[in-house]
């Protein structure tokens, strides 16, 4: 084989050297000559006459001698008696004309593609499939130039230029794949393989999904990292690790009999039925997805690669049946781990140090989970290139901001706010804002996408956006009951109130925050440095006074300069009371504790007036 190209080269010469002859011989003239038609080199090269007589059965001898831009893998004519050999055939002649001709088309690209032009990935060849889909070539650039597998370019064999195109020596003749043929060639999918062809499940499915029985076949493959993933949430070792009966529902619900369901013929919404019995549902929205059992979604990576008997799509989730899921039951983590769409959270977790926590089978705990487009949204707003920039305590905090304590079902939330798992400095619990007025939103930043997404140790809710650590200007832009403080703060002529209240420079802030009711009482909202006071009036600095802080009697200064004055109980349903620093008493504290990292507000039903006079 290693002086195959020289043959080549040599026969191609001769080939040229005749036809210069011919063309002296006719006008005596000298003309340019031209490289020889794919067709003819075949014809030319001893190597190639098993070849050449293939393509004059099939008939493609004529479309190889006409202009076009064809690379074709050559087989030699070792390859075709091995061919010959391993399928019981005798010769060339003893295969049909029909079978020679897919089988030959296998070998030919429709366009022109020299070495340096091929890379890993897979192409399309001319040879035909179910529903006249053009199968496809796997071609690995890894050692060389293997294709599908089964044979590789040979030394010296690449590049051989024709009039129409170019000419590959191969070492084999490439079959026609069938959908097992294509798994064992992609090395991503050798885990898949692995569980294929477990010893105990003997020729089962190589046998099937080589075959035409119940074919065509729609095969959606879990690449490894998809299986490595499954197997860390379950705290798995390997493969081995999983039981017959497990792995069999698993993998029989990755296939669909009887439908080569190409990606263009997916719709979104679209439900179909797997060879397990249990359905999967297509979600086209934000790119081609797969929801299974665990309500997770797969995301199809690499779609329509045409086997002989079906067709494969790579997928970046193991699916799950819903009598495997019920089986595994995995927790938070583990459900983070099986789910390549949150690959960003489960190294943010195992940054932080959470998995334990968020393994624990009594944790019982809500979880807020943002997916890798999110994450990716915030770095960049934030000016980190990536996670390991983010210094470990703030993704910790960021993290811990995410999560509540006990188990909140969708039907569980309403408008309202709770606490999660960060804290501020002092270690108090930071507020959440949960809107459900349209959807659920969080902190006015953040929409849950796919709710109820129960778990063994609690239940997890995806989310859009990652949920930063919430300051005071936070929570009153979120929560529409203090859009008219907010217009006070942002109207014009005033300080930049939403920098103060967004930093740390005198933080933290104790915040009286009157609601919308309150301003609308009022017989004239205030303007200039008047609404200037009445502003400051609501704010303490430096001290991040929480309810149980509260003391009856006690007073204390505000931002403006005068008192405000503390009566426990409240009157009727007010928490407490207030007396602001023009004597109006009974101003009602109404809610209390929205905790933000820079200080804390409490909620009250009347504006609070500093004395004017002094």
């Amino acid at each position: 084989m290693k002086h195959l190209s020289k043959i080549i080269q040599i026969s191609m010469l001769a080939f040229l050297l005749m036809l210069t002859s011919c063309n002296d011989d006719d006008d005596g003239g000298g003309e340019m000559m031209t490289d020889p038609t794919i067709a003819e080199i075949a014809a030319t090269t001893p190597e190639f006459s098993s070849l050449y007589a293939a393509l004059l059965k099939a008939g493609l001898a004529a479309t190889l001698d006409s202009p076009g831009t064809y690379t074709v893998f050559a087989p030699t004519n070792t390859a075709f008696d091995n061919f010959l050999d391993a399928n019981g055939i005798a010769t060339i002649d003893d295969v049909p004309t029909d079978v020679l001709t897919n089988l030959l088309l296998n070998h030919v690209l429709s366009s022109e593609v020299t070495s340096s032009q091929i890379t890993t990935g897979y192409t399309n060849s001319l040879a035909t499939g179910p529903d006249d889909n053009n199968l496809s070539l796997f071609l690995d650039t890894t050692s060389g130039v293997e294709i599908n597998g089964v044979a590789s370019v040979a030394n010296g064999g690449a590049d051989v230029m024709a009039s129409n195109g170019v000419v590959h020596v191969v070492d084999a003749v490439i079959p026609t794949p069938s959908v097992v043929d294509h798994a064992l060639a992609n090395d991503n999918f050798s885990t898949l393989v692995s569980a294929l062809t477990r010893p105990s499940f003997g020729s089962t499915y190589t046998d099937l999904l080589s075959g035409t029985d119940a074919s065509p076949f729609t095969v959606f493959a879990p690449t490894n990292e998809a299986f490595d993933n499954l197997l860390m949430a379950l705290g798995a070792n390997s493969l081995d690790d999983i039981d017959d009966e497990t792995l069999q529902e698993v993998l029989n619900y990755h296939v669909i009999a009887g439908a080569n369901v190409t990606a263009g013929s997916l719709t979104d919404g679209q439900m179909a039925t797997t060879f397990q019995g249990e359905d999967l549902t297509f979600d086209l929205s934000d790119g081609a997805k797969i929801t299974d059992a665990s309500d997770a979604q797969a995301n199809i990576i690499a779609t329509d690669v045409q086997c002989n008997n079906g067709i494969i799509h790579a997928v970046d989730k193991v699916l799950i049946p819903q009598t495997v899921w019920d089986a595994i039951n995995p927790t938070i983590a583990g459900f983070v781990a099986m789910n390549e769409d949150y690959s960003s959270l489960l190294a943010a977790v195992q940054k932080a140090g959470l998995v334990d926590a968020l393994n624990a089978d009594d944790a019982d705990l809500t979880v807020f989970a943002p997916n890798n487009a999110a994450f990716e949204a915030f770095l960049s707003a934030n000016g980190f290139a990536s996670l390991d920039d983010v210094p470990v305590d703030v993704v910790t905090q960021i993290l811990l901001n995410h999560v509540i304590s006990g188990v909140a079902l969708s039907g569980d939330l309403s408008t309202m706010y709770a606490n999660t798992l960060a804290t501020n400095e002092d270690g108090d619990n930071l507020s959440i804002y949960i809107n459900t007025d349209s959807g659920v939103s969080l902190n006015g930043v953040s929409e849950v996408t796919a709710a109820d997404i129960e778990v063994r140790n609690g239940v997890i809710h995806a989310v859009d956006a990652v949920i930063g650590l919430p300051t005071i200007v936070t929570f009153a832009t979120a929560d529409p009951n203090f859009t008219s403080l907010v217009g006070a703060l942002t109207a014009d002529g005033q300080p930049d109130f939403v920098g103060i209240l967004s930093g740390t420079t005198n933080a933290p802030f104790t915040v009286f925050a009157p609601v919308n009711s309150a301003f609308e009482a009022l017989a004239s909202v205030p303007s200039g440095d008047d609404l200037t006071a009445v502003l400051q009036h609501h704010v303490i600095i430096e001290n991040n006074i929480r309810s149980e802080d509260l003391s009856d009697g006690a007073s204390v200064a505000t931002l403006e300069g005068d008192n405000i004055t503390v009566t426990l109980p409240g009157t009727g349903d007010n928490i407490a009371d207030l007396t602001d620093g023009s004597g109006n008493s009974g101003i009602g504290v109404i809610a209390v504790d929205v905790q933000a990292t820079n200080g804390v507000i409490h909620a009250i039903n009347a504006v609070l007036l500093p004395d004017t006079t002094n």
